[in-house]
């Protein structure tokens, strides 16, 4: 395991200039020199809303820019919190429903490539055979390296490419606009649940992408093993969500209104899992294996440090984003896998009902 470490990047090849944080951070983006660079907040104390005076300060509006691009900041409505909570409660029993089915379709897909094995003629036998044969020699390699994988990197592998994709759009000038408005969290914008997901796809620098991807390759295996793939990615983007509405609650109340990306929220989740299920296995700092102390402390550590962040105001990171997905891994390592995850079986025989019988 690699602890929390601190690098100060002063030179970026494009827009953002920031503080980054190891173990899993959550990009919040900060207030940085030039009009090519982002800058999150202007106040101006010339405005006053009476009727949400209580949670908004007396400002204006004024556009922030990402490389000529308005950004709203400023102004925070409390009442798009409701909005985020029914996206947050919708998007989590929409993750387990699908992820519930898949597994249905997975162990009914795997029934009938057994039932039709024995049942099947030879022509059929043949012409799959003869498929085979036309595969090109790419596609066999590819799939003979899938096969090698371990259950966790087949959950891990496609969810660290859509991170790599979306940081290689952040790459493309003419995509800032869309990246800006729908891959950033902001309790201020117009746009604000599908950012809650789709933000936890999203890292701008190198070392924030790197250091967040390797921490979840470090505890997915484990994460897999113990919950199974379907329940792993139910837990995953449902942290992830959950991360982002704490981040806009949080916001919304000490009116702060910012930027946030990155992946961290839902690896929290699965950090916060694994440590809390396995409390007694020993971890190291990546640079110095010499150093070892047990995932419960760990956790521990990590969430205090959060904490601390969260009452004495920091501001560079998003705590109060890792501090909900750490909360949601702890309700599903003591409550939900026990309680919650079996009721799935429930929709399991509507949907089974709705499928009908297989077709021979």
């Amino acid at each position: 395991m690699a602890l929390r470490l601190v690098l100060n990047c002063q030179q970026l090849p494009s827009v953002f200039r920031c503080s980054y944080v190891f173990h899993h951070p959550r990009k919040i983006l900060s207030n940085v020199g030039n009009d090519r660079q982002l800058t999150i907040l202007r106040y101006t104390r010339n405005a006053r809303n009476t009727r949400t005076e209580s949670f908004a300060p007396r400002q204006t509006i004024v556009p922030t820019e990402v490389q000529g691009i308005a950004v709203e900041s400023g102004y925070i409505d409390p009442s798009k919190i409701w909005r985020s909570l029914l996206f947050t409660a919708a998007f989590t029993t929409g993750s387990f429903i699908g992820v519930s089915i898949w597994e249905y379709e997975t162990i009914r897909s795997r029934a009938m490539q057994a039932l039709r094995s024995k049942l099947s003629v030879n022509w059929f036998r043949d012409r799959v055979k003869h498929n085979r044969q036309e595969m090109e020699q790419w596609r066999k390699d590819l799939t003979g390296w899938w096969n090698k994988l371990s259950p966790g990197e087949r959950i891990f592998a496609p969810i660290c490419a859509l991170n790599v994709i979306v940081y290689g759009l952040w790459r493309i000038p003419s995509l800032a606009p869309t990246m800006v408005k729908y891959f950033a969290s902001n309790p201020a914008a117009k746009a604000v649940c599908w950012p809650m997901f789709l933000s936890t796809f999203s890292h701008y620098s190198l070392f924030h992408i790197l250091a967040n991807m390797y921490v979840l390759h470090s505890f997915s295996h484990a994460a897999v093993a113990t919950l199974g793939r379907e329940q792993f990615l139910g837990v995953y983007l449902s942290a992830g969500v959950i991360a982002s509405f704490a981040s806009h609650v949080f916001k919304t109340v000490v009116r702060q209104p910012g930027l946030s990306l990155g992946a961290s929220g839902a690896i929290m989740g699965i950090l916060a899992y694994v440590c809390s299920q396995y409390p007694d296995t020993q971890l190291s700092i990546l640079f110095l294996p010499m150093y070892t102390f047990s995932a419960g402390a760990a956790i521990k550590v990590i969430m205090g440090i959060d904490l601390a962040g969260v009452l004495l105001g920091w501001r560079i990171f998003d705590h109060a984003a890792h501090l909900g997905g750490a909360l949601f891994g702890l309700f599903w390592c003591y409550v939900g896998s026990q309680n919650v995850w079996p009721l799935r079986e429930y929709f399991i025989g509507y949907w089974h009902e709705m499928r009908g019988p297989p077709k021979k």
